[in-house]
Parts: C-alpha cells; sequence; structure tokens
C-alpha cells in the first residue's frame, strides 16, 4: 500500500490563481492526484484546464496557493528557493514542446548541461553525454548542431538532456505533438523505456491520442480539477 511518503508525487487541494489587470484567473482548483513509483501518467485536457500549470507545480518551478504538493515525500513550500532549484536540478528532469536546445551548443554539449549545472567536470560531463546519445541512437551526432538535425532527432536530444543526470522525475510538456507519428512513437517508447524504473515516475501532458495506450493511467482534467482517472489506457 502506499503512503504520501511513498508515493512519486502526490497532490491535495492544489489551487492556483492568476491575476492580471485585476482580473482573476483559476487555473488549478483544489487538484488532488498520485503519481505512482514506477509509472507513466498522462494528463490530457481542452487547452487551457490546467494541466501545464500543474506539472510545473509538481517541478518545482511554480509555488501553488493552496494545499500540498510531494513529490517523493518532499515538500517545495518547505523549502527555500535555493533549495528547490538545488532539489530540483538533481531529482527533476525538463521535456518541452519546442525542445529548447542551445543552437550554439553541438547535441553532446546540449545533453551535458545539466552536469556541468551541477559541478560535473566538462570531460566526465561529455563522456556520460556521449553515453546518453548512444542510448538515445544518436551515438553518431554529438558534434552535431541543432540546425543540423531533423525534429525528431532534436527531441531525442532534448529527452537525453533530461535523463542525463538520472531525475527521479520526468515532466514532458507535449513531447510528440509536432512529430509524425513513427517519430512520436519511437520518442515515446524511449522515454517508457528509461525514465520508468521503481525509484522513477514520468508524467506527461498531452494532447496526442496515438500515444494514450503507453500510459499506466490517464487523469483527465478540466477546468481546473482532475475529472477522472482511467486505469485502462486506450489501446495503441
Amino acid at each position: 500500500m502506499h503512503t504520501e511518503q511513498t508515493m512519486a508525487v502526490s497532490c491535495r487541494g492544489v489551487t492556483k490563481v492568476y491575476t492580471s489587470g485585476g482580473t482573476k484567473t483559476h487555473a488549478l482548483r483544489g487538484v488532488d492526484l498520485d503519481v505512482y513509483p514506477s509509472e507513466l501518467l498522462m494528463l490530457v485536457g481542452p487547452s487551457g484546464c490546467g494541466k501545464t500549470t500543474l506539472i510545473s507545480v509538481i517541478a518545482g518551478i511554480l509555488d501553488q496557493d493552496e494545499g500540498e504538493a510531494l513529490v517523493f515525500g518532499r515538500n517545495f513550500k518547505q523549502m527555500s528557493q535555493r533549495q528547490k532549484t538545488a532539489w530540483r536540478g538533481v531529482h527533476v528532469g525538463f521535456v518541452f514542446q519546442a525542445f529548447n536546445l542551445l543552437p550554439a551548443l553541438t547535441a553532446r554539449e546540449n545533453i551535458a548541461v545539466p552536469l556541468l549545472i551541477l559541478g560535473e567536470p566538462k570531460r566526465r560531463a561529455l563522456e556520460r553525454a556521449q553515453a546518453v546519445l548512444e542510448k538515445v541512437d544518436l551515438g553518431g551526432r554529438g558534434d552535431s548542431l541543432p540546425s543540423q538535425l531533423s525534429g525528431g532527432q532534436q527531441q531525442r536530444v532534448a529527452i537525453g538532456r533530461a535523463l542525463v543526470h538520472g531525475p527521479r522525475l520526468i515532466v514532458c510538456d507535449e513531447p510528440t505533438s509536432s512529430l509524425d507519428h513513427e517519430t512520436g512513437k519511437t520518442v515515446i517508447e524511449l522515454l517508457k523505456r528509461t525514465a520508468v524504473g521503481p525509484d522513477r515516475a514520468l508524467v506527461i501532458v498531452t494532447h496526442d491520442p496515438r500515444i494514450f495506450g503507453y500510459a499506466d493511467r490517464i487523469a483527465r482534467m478540466d477546468d481546473g480539477r482532475i475529472t477522472r482517472i482511467e486505469t485502462q489506457a486506450l489501446p495503441q
């Protein structure tokens, strides 16, 4: 039986309100959500329903207004900004829809960035990055700039960057929406193979029904709330 302390993620009553020009937008309205260790959980729902806000809270990028969000038993609300940044740098990996690769760096150097931020010596960081390139089937493209890579190859570099430091929680925002079907399938299989383990979890925000079948569970969101959780994903 899982408790809040053994859950990968445990959210209770999480709320978030954005204020702009005197107008309040309720992005999260008391979200309750658990993510189990070894799980690939997908968050789906219409644009603007709060999915990206929720994963930003889970990843420690954004503070909720009310409620509690624990990640492997740790509460970001009880950390200083410096502690939060340090913990996130070790334990959380991000994959973005827009890839966010640094254009002046090679594929190998892009993947090495999280290790360099953590203080890894450059030579060792680049060696580890090369090992990750092999894992994402780009072993021969380490010296290529992002502009010399296809969209699918750039996304695999972005995944490599998210995985290189061995984070416990991987958070992805629309990782396949701009990819063709076969490339998207390769990317999601790679994520599931490398990011899910006994002390890890993977949370993916997606509108892409082609990949629903890879989820262990699908959490449906609407208007800032989890409306239902499907324990059986759709067939692939």
